[in-house]
């Protein structure tokens, strides 16, 4: 018997692949296929089951492109209701896989289909859960993201996840191994550990959703701090459920080379939005006007989710050449299929012809202390709530990037402001959106709070918003 989890760190995702004499499943996994097709070629076995824990939120799953190319069933828990082919599994069925099994555990709470599978070795002994968004490690999942569709509340969907965790998982023995479908970073949850495997045992003591001494202060905890779901999430639902159109399709029409005049006719009739790829510090130097920056080399997929939002924004690519599948792979894997061309040759080719550009006034962290010593400096820390509340530079605002299209109207066009991040990924994405909107009289900070740190700009450890300034409304 082999298990393998297959991690992708910028979704915070796991998938995994089994196996056990010639035969395997893979549970949960992402839209490309081709690295299951070949780990399946390369062991010599045969995909007897595809595994889907729910419908996925925070990415589309490959399950439908992998089943049309290995024939294997798609196997989702009860209630369940897909739009195309699967079998909708009892709770506890067992299905054989060679000298295994794997039994079905209906655990509703996350969302209403959500089930955690069980893996039997071949003496008869449970040794691993695959829990998918039901129990993560240090949290579990977040309870509000079926309710608009089913009627029911969070606080109804957190009083069904305390009986799916405490009535079919606690019971179970300590050494089993827990393998979630997500880790820290992931939008699904509010508290998970960095860690991506551990055994059931050391999760009844850490994780404080398995310590609660009744299912109403379970319900209280689980529901406590909930942010709101980034808005592609349900769009991926839907993808998800109903099925959606093959990824090497979706690819192959991505893979468009567009010049830079076909690259400005493209926009222009589709109302594309130009999605610049590149690092953030080459970027700043120059760039297509208009474009908004979401760097490769970050938190990329769940990034365009949170700010695009619309998964069917039509969209036109600048990457670093060779990058272009990169991006188009992980665009796909949030459900973001409607991309229309990238630029040829990337934004040298835009330089070369002679086309307007644009850049980000950026200075360092050193510029940054020496332009506002001994004077009001009006500052705008992008970073999330939490990182915010740990430091800050003394008297800064604290606007997360998440919700920059909710507080962008609040700002003053007149009043110059400074913008930061942790490390400058974030602020440029803030900024590349700032100015595509018409706002350009503030400084980015190269290098973000990181940088900032190290000077001798004041630094506070707890919050402090009572100044209001004349750019905030």
């Amino acid at each position: 018997m082999k298990i393998e989890q297959i991690y992708t760190g910028c979704l915070a995702q796991g998938a995994y692949y089994i196996v056990s004499d010639g035969e395997a499943v893979i549970i949960d996994p992402l839209r490309e296929t081709k690295p299951y097709i070949e780990r399946l070629e390369k062991d010599n076995v045969k995909l007897k089951y595809i595994f889907e824990t729910h419908f996925h939120a925070d990415f589309v799953s490959g399950h439908i492109d992998l089943s049309r190319k290995t024939n294997a069933p798609i196997v989702y828990g009860p209630t369940a209701k897909p739009e195309f082919d699967a079998i909708i599994a009892q709770d506890n069925q067992i299905f054989e896989l060679g000298k295994i099994k794997i039994k079905v555990l209906h655990t509703p709470g996350h969302t209403l289909e959500s089930s955690s599978f069980l893996l039997i070795d071949e003496t008869g002994k449970e040794k691993a859960l695959f829990s998918g968004d039901t129990l993560f490690l240090g949290d579990v999942g977040r309870p509000d993201l079926a309710q608009k569709a089913e009627n029911m509340t969070q606080e109804d969907l957190a009083g069904l996840l305390y009986e799916s965790l405490y009535k079919k998982i606690l019971p179970l023995d300590d050494d089993i191994m827990v393998y979630p479908a997500h880790g820290a970073g992931s939008a699904c949850g509010k508290n998970m550990q960095k860690e991506t495997v551990d055994t059931l045992g050391n999760q009844k003591k850490t994780n404080y959703a398995l310590n609660q001494n009744s299912k109403e202060s379970f319900i209280k905890a689980v529901t406590e701090g909930l942010l709101p779901p980034p808005a592609y999430f349900g769009m991926n639902v839907a993808m998800n459920r109903k099925g959606y159109e093959s990824f090497d399709e979706v690819v192959s029409k991505g893979l468009n080379a567009l010049s830079p005049e076909e690259f400005e006719k493209t926009a222009e009739l589709f109302g594309a939005l130009i999605l610049d790829v590149r690092n953030n510090d080459v970027f700043a130097k120059g760039f297509v006007p208009q474009s908004v920056n979401i760097g490769l080399n970050g938190d990329f997929a769940p990034w365009v989710g949170a700010l695009i939002g619309d998964v069917k924004q039509p969209i036109l690519l600048i990457a670093d050449e060779n990058n272009q599948e990169e991006a188009l792979t992980r665009l796909s894997r949030v459900g973001f299929d409607a991309i229309l061309g990238f630029l040829e040759g990337g934004f040298d080719t835009w330089k070369e012809n002679n086309k307007e550009i644009d850049t980000v006034h950026r200075i360092s962290a050193k510029q940054f202390e020496s332009e506002i010593k001994n004077k009001e400096a009006k500052i705008i820390d992008v970073r999330k709530e939490s990182e915010y509340q740990s430091e800050h530079v003394d008297e800064a605002f604290n606007k997360p990037l998440a919700y920059i299209n909710d507080w962008i109207n609040e700002l003053n066009s007149e009043e110059h402001f400074y913008l930061h991040c942790a490390g400058g990924y974030r602020s440029m994405m803030a900024a590349s959106i700032l100015q595509a909107r018409g706002y350009r009289n503030f400084t980015e900070i190269e290098g973000g709070f990181s940088a900032i740190s190290k000077t001798g700009v004041f630094k506070t450890n707890f919050v402090c918003q009572t100044k209001v300034f004349p750019y905030i409304k």
